[in-house]
């Protein structure tokens, strides 16, 4: 058997969690959760499962990581074009052994429960050795809007679902076969690469060239340009027939939005007034008058006021900061 490889996806910005977020300190290099940051803790989550770390992100994520990559065996693929997962995760693969087995897992997640983790992992490291490839699915525990679905029966999967509206979201729950994407994948690498050669060949050829004229793990730009930008989800997952899921009971959140990142603060004992606001950021002495369920958030040099109803509308606040190229990204 090969080696297991936890792959660490690190390429986001967090444009949801703005204010806190910026492109120079994504949200998973924030030590907000009890001192650690959300890549610290992926890293340590899985060292006593795997025997390395491969970083797939920017030159900057490179930067940001190292503190926490300080040992021999951990590599860093750099991208000078963000290409979307099918490819960053094709990178990993090239860089491996076909029998390898990888762990991929996204850097800005939290998740708790240690033994529910494992027993996940170690059924889907299974299954990666029998050539499928491993999805995992989060048993939910609300009707959730802002994740997406697995359709599932037993270890099988019978669809993917996007993000739903709320009564979708209940009936999701109501059926009881309704899983969270939670983002996390295992499979060999050549399987995965077998994949994606398969349904995206254009695809898989224009990485491997990237890939191949990269210097030091670092991609070749213009290469990189002419990778299609595609989800391992819509490149692979949802095509291949080697698809097995895993329904986990490990407590997990993508901290995608203020609403996760509101409950674990609250969770967390975190003040929190009696009609639901909360204040971060700041120790001034904060009154929310006729207002529910809000959140403050402070930084130096910004303020942001949030009906936790509209967390996700965050990001286009984000994305008109970023036309009119203000530096408060």
């Amino acid at each position: 058997m090969g080696k297991i490889i936890n792959v660490v996806l690190s390429g986001g910005v967090g444009s949801r969690l703005w204010p806190l977020s910026r492109k120079a300190k994504p949200k998973q290099y924030l030590p907000i959760f009890n001192g650690k940051t959300l890549f610290e803790l992926t890293v340590d989550r899985n060292q006593g499962i795997s025997s390395k770390v491969i970083l797939v992100g920017s030159e900057q994520n490179k930067t940001l990581a190292a503190p926490f990559l300080d040992g021999k065996e951990n590599d860093v693929i750099a991208e000078t074009v963000p290409r979307n997962t099918a490819a960053a995760i094709a990178f990993a693969a090239f860089h491996c052994e076909p029998d390898d087995i990888l762990i991929v897992t996204p850097s800005d997640h939290l998740i708790e429960g240690m033994d529910h983790y494992e027993e996940a992992i170690n059924q889907g490291i299974m299954f990666a050795q029998e050539g499928y490839i491993a999805t995992f699915g989060i048993v939910p525990n609300r009707p959730e809007t802002g994740y997406g679905y697995i359709e599932h029966e037993g270890n099988s999967v019978l669809s993917f679902r996007e993000k739903p509206n709320e009564d979708t979201a209940r009936d999701f729950l109501k059926k009881g076969n309704f899983l969270w994407n939670s983002g996390i994948f295992c499979f060999k690498a050549g399987v995965y690469l077998e994949e994606l050669m398969r349904f995206e060949p254009k695809l898989y050829s224009a990485a491997e060239v990237a890939f191949e004229y990269a210097t030091g793990l670092v991609m070749d730009e213009e290469h990189s340009k002419l990778i299609p930008s595609k989800s391992i989800d819509y490149a692979v997952l949802e095509r291949s027939d080697l698809i097995k899921v895993v329904p986990a009971r490990f407590k997990w959140s993508d901290m995608g939005a203020f609403d996760s990142l509101y409950i674990y603060f609250k969770e967390n004992g975190h003040p929190v007034d009696e009609s639901g606001n909360i204040v971060v950021g700041t120790n001034k002495h904060t009154v929310f008058v006729g207002l529910q369920n809000c959140m403050l958030i402070n930084t130096e040099d910004a303020v942001l006021v949030l009906d936790r109803a509209y967390a996700q509308d965050v990001k286009r606040v984000y994305e008109q900061l970023e036309k009119e190229s203000s530096p408060l990204i």
